[in-house]
């Protein structure tokens, strides 16, 4: 049977329930407290008038200690990265580009700090980085579906903040979005980053019915590295509950995973992104050394998956620009065959002329219908006319940045 949804209890610090899905497999339980009341401007149903969970000093106070444990991390990332021409030219390019979108940002930032539909910063787990932000819609009639996004960010830079955008747009069409933080390099390696993804989806789909979400409506999303470690996370639950172990959730929750500009086969970009700018040592560092690149690349794992295995999949779209240098969009095309070959429901979107930060950032910002999430919703919302209904009379995005700040920032983007 499928997994049951978690009831909500009304009072803060209640507990939310599994039911084991279909089969012999166990799903271990993990007893949560949820961190509002039921008052609170964001539980089910309500209207307003209770407290929110943290303040905004609350919050720049994390955000002040989470600055300086990067900045410390950031001084141990250079003694791998060195400087050298490559990597100062692409901080350069970096800075510029934040700074020719920054009207676009500054806008998006006030969203993040000041909506009162943004929760920012829910704890999920027992590392530093085991936090996540969430994006509510307004309308609390019906349970909403849940979009579970790990962002990108090469495996160093990834911060949960950055989904900020995408969880604004889906949140304005009724779709909760969970923005997951993790542990970046060198804080953690790439089984901490793909442990920590795994955890955050284990509390969202463990709490999900607390904030207001359809434990039935559950979705996985990536991001470029977030792509990668949501889709090794997918695969090694998938494996674990073939083999009958214990786990502490269920890809039978999972309606579909998006993977959005990601890389599947890691032994294959190796000498890719050395010539990008991350180097052949560093990027090594960050997957456990050259002999445990099979182990995370799920194309080489989905090739190994017993047909048990496969079954329990859920439909997996990949999307990817056609101009991305950052990680060629073959790299999307490969792995939908292997998947379609292997007997899963996979479909790839390409979108033609796109970059790495075309569908991501530069698309959104300019405002107006984007195709990236339209076709998203268009999954989400494909069994429930009523949605659909309301996305055909859906207010359009206003543009957020210039359309010459959004060109001359695409042709120095270092991505």
């Amino acid at each position: 049977m499928e997994p049951a949804s978690s009831p909500v209890s009304g009072e803060a610090g209640a507990e939310a329930e599994a039911v084991p899905p279909r089969g012999a497999t166990q799903v271990l339980v993990r007893r949560r407290s949820l961190p509002f009341s039921s008052d609170s401007p964001l539980a089910p149903g309500s209207r307003g008038g209770g407290e929110r969970r943290s303040t905004f000093r609350e919050d720049v106070s994390h955000a002040a200690a989470e600055t300086y444990l990067v900045t410390r991390l950031a001084f141990i990332l250079l003694r791998y990265l060195g400087v050298g021409y490559r990597w100062i030219s692409q901080l350069a390019a970096l800075i510029i580009y934040a700074i020719l979108l920054m009207p676009g940002f500054i806008r998006v930032g006030y969203y993040y700090f000041f909506s009162r539909q943004v929760l920012r910063s829910v704890i999920y787990g027992d590392q530093p980085r085991n936090r996540l932000d969430l994006y509510i819609p307004r309308d609390h009639t019906k349970p909403s579906p849940v979009v579970a996004f790990v962002t990108g960010g090469a495996w160093i830079i990834g911060y949960k903040a950055w989904g900020a955008l995408l969880g604004r747009r889906l949140a304005e069409r009724g779709i909760i979005v969970a923005c997951i933080d993790y542990r970046n390099f060198p804080q953690g390696t790439i089984s901490d980053m793909v442990s920590d993804a795994s955890d955050g989806i284990s509390f969202i789909c463990e709490t999900v019915g607390a904030y207001g979400g359809d434990p039935n409506q559950i979705y996985l999303m990536g991001q470029s590295a977030g792509a990668h470690i949501a889709a090794c996370s997918l695969l090694e639950q998938a494996a674990k509950e073939s083999r009958g172990e214990q786990i502490s959730w269920s890809v039978t929750q999972i309606k579909a995973y998006f993977g959005l500009s990601g890389g599947y086969n890691i032994q294959n970009l190796v000498d890719h992104f050395h010539e990008r700018g991350l180097y052949r040592s560093i990027f090594l560092s960050i997957m456990e050394g050259e002999k445990s690149l099979p182990r995370f690349s799920p194309e080489t794992v989905a090739k190994k998956l017993s047909p048990e295995t496969i079954a329990l999949l859920p439909q997996i779209v990949l999307l990817h620009g056609t101009e991305d240098y950052s990680i060629p969009f073959s790299a999307s095309e490969t792995f939908a065959g292997v998947l379609k070959q292997a007997g899963a429901k996979a479909k790839l979107l390409l979108y033609e002329g796109k970059t790495h930060t075309d569908v991501f950032l530069q698309d959104p910002l300019r405002g107006g219908r984007d195709k990236l999430v339209e076709d998203v919703i268009s999954v989400i919302h494909a069994d429930d006319a009523d949605a659909r209904e309301k996305d055909a009379l859906a207010p359009i995005p206003d543009r957020l940045v210039s359309e010459w700040q959004i060109k001359l920032a695409r042709r120095i983007s270092p991505f």
